[in-house]
């Protein structure tokens, strides 16, 4: 099994991976396909149908605008988001869109852009149906997509097959771990650190100069992010009138550091400062990486800016193994389990982004491949059963936070596994396990569709 780095860590904009992302990319395959079949032009128009997740929870995350922009030939990692809006309101208000950017339809959101809010459809929880018509209202072309967590998607026949994204057959690179396991096993033989071996893996498909720049240009984008949120105030969209906080947190602890008034826990804030910088920008809408999804982007983000402004010895080498190390969990995770909160609840984004942070913190420092499967596993054990639960349908509330919380546990759980020998009671395997089930057993309202926990609690109260 092999998932690349470049498919776990992919560019797009907020609020998420799963419902913005996503639509926007099944969208884009949707007019590929017409494309490809020569009908591009026989087609007078085009609807879709969110379900499931989509539809609970696809107004506060923006499904609607991430489809109509995937139709007109956006893609979700060139866009600029300052331009989204003007773009949206350009076809709501002409009542047309331009079909891949090339053939013009009529389209109304009213008629053409439905939220089901039925029973989900049988592949996944978050399920959309592309339909395209000639002119006489005859039907051309009929395809299901599910946004399966982190942008991925497969079509209805693909998730039938496991056809996962980014996966290629074991016999095409040379250390195709598919668990723990048999990553621990292959580190062992091989004489190499899990960082490694997912370098040769990434290097088996593309040259490595292409696998460095790569790498760079995440950690480039991940910056911006941060940078871009530490500076921005105001209010977040959706209604809930959120205060960004990031710029005022960060006023606060350099006056705290000009006066020489620190505090022992200064820098668990400033871990949670570089998260929240992160998750305030993606709930705006901004250009984000999904690590591995947009709902719990920032904890990786805020754990490498703790390794580059902390650790007295880190350098751009340490930032690419951090990556490369955080990326080989992530996949096993995704293998295994999911990632995606509509599928197994918050634990499956912000558990399985604390633990590939936790491993990632572990490579850069030198932590033996044991001690970064084990600071891994204890990332990820203190998340099973974690909910997803947002207020208002939006990634705010109790999202953003809980990004903080993430990031701050990832460093924690990659000290404890460095204090050790790596030796542990519970695999990474097993936690992994678990996590898939609870998430089975977790009730729908619990997962995305902001129909339980603190979506309604709150407002009762």
């Amino acid at each position: 099994m092999f998932l690349s780095v470049f498919d776990l860590f992919k560019i797009g904009i907020g609020p998420s991976s799963s419902h913005t992302v996503g639509p926007m990319v099944a969208a884009g395959r949707f007019v590929e396909r017409l494309r490809q079949q020569g009908g591009l032009d026989r087609v007078a128009s085009v609807r879709c149908s969110l379900h499931g997740s989509l539809a609970w929870t696809g107004k506060g995350h923006a499904s609607d605008r991430a489809v109509l922009l995937g139709l007109a030939g956006a893609q979700p990692d060139t866009i600029d988001p300052e331009t989204v809006l003007t773009l949206v309101h350009q076809i709501d208000a002409e009542e047309q869109l331009s079909l891949g950017g090339t053939h013009p339809i009529g389209f109304r959101r009213d008629d053409h852009l439905v939220f089901d809010f039925g029973p989900a459809l049988p592949g996944h929880a978050n399920g959309m149906i592309f339909v395209a018509f000639d002119a006489g209202g005859d039907m051309l072309v009929e395809e299901t997509y599910y946004s399966i967590g982190g942008g991925f998607v497969s079509s209805a026949d693909e998730l039938a097959n496991r056809a996962g994204a980014g996966s290629l057959p074991q016999d095409d690179v040379p250390f195709p771990f598919k668990s723990a396991k048999e990553m621990l096993e292959m580190g062992e033989k091989s004489g190499l650190t899990i960082a490694e071996m997912k370098r040769q893996n990434e290097c088996a498909v593309r040259p490595e100069a292409d696998v460095i720049n790569g790498l760079d240009n995440l950690w480039r984008v991940m910056r911006t992010c941060i940078n871009r949120g530490l500076g921005q105030d105001g209010r977040l969209p959706g209604g809930l009138d959120v205060k960004r906080r990031a710029k005022s947190i960060l006023q606060e602890l350099e006056k705290n550091r000009q006066s020489n008034r620190r505090y022992y826990h200064d820098i668990m804030d400033w871990i949670s400062l570089y998260a929240i910088a992160v998750n305030e920008e993606n709930a705006a809408g901004g250009t984000v990486v999904t690590a591995p999804t947009n709902g719990a982007a920032g904890i990786i983000p805020a754990t490498m800016r703790y390794y580059e402004a902390f650790i007295p010895d880190a350098n751009q080498e340490g930032i690419r193994t951090f990556l490369l190390a955080a990326s080989a969990i992530g996949g096993i995770i995704k293998h295994n389990a999911s990632i995606s909160g509509a599928e197994v609840g918050c634990q499956g984004e912000v558990g399985s982004a604390s633990a590939m942070a936790a491993a990632g913190l572990a490579a850069a420092l030198g932590a033996t491949n044991m001690q970064i499967e084990n600071a891994a596993e204890i990332a990820l054990e203190h998340h099973l059963g974690m909910t997803c639960d947002p207020i208002g349908g939006l990634v705010q509330i109790p999202c953003i936070e809980r990004n903080a919380m993430g990031a701050v546990k990832a460093v924690n759980a990659c000290s404890l596994a460095m204090k050790g020998d790596g030796t542990h009671f519970v695999p990474l395997d097993a936690a992994i396990k678990t996590m898939k089930k609870t998430g089975e057993d977790m009730r729908s309202e619990y997962k995305e569709t902001s129909q339980g926990g603190l979506a309604v609690n709150v407002i009762e109260c």
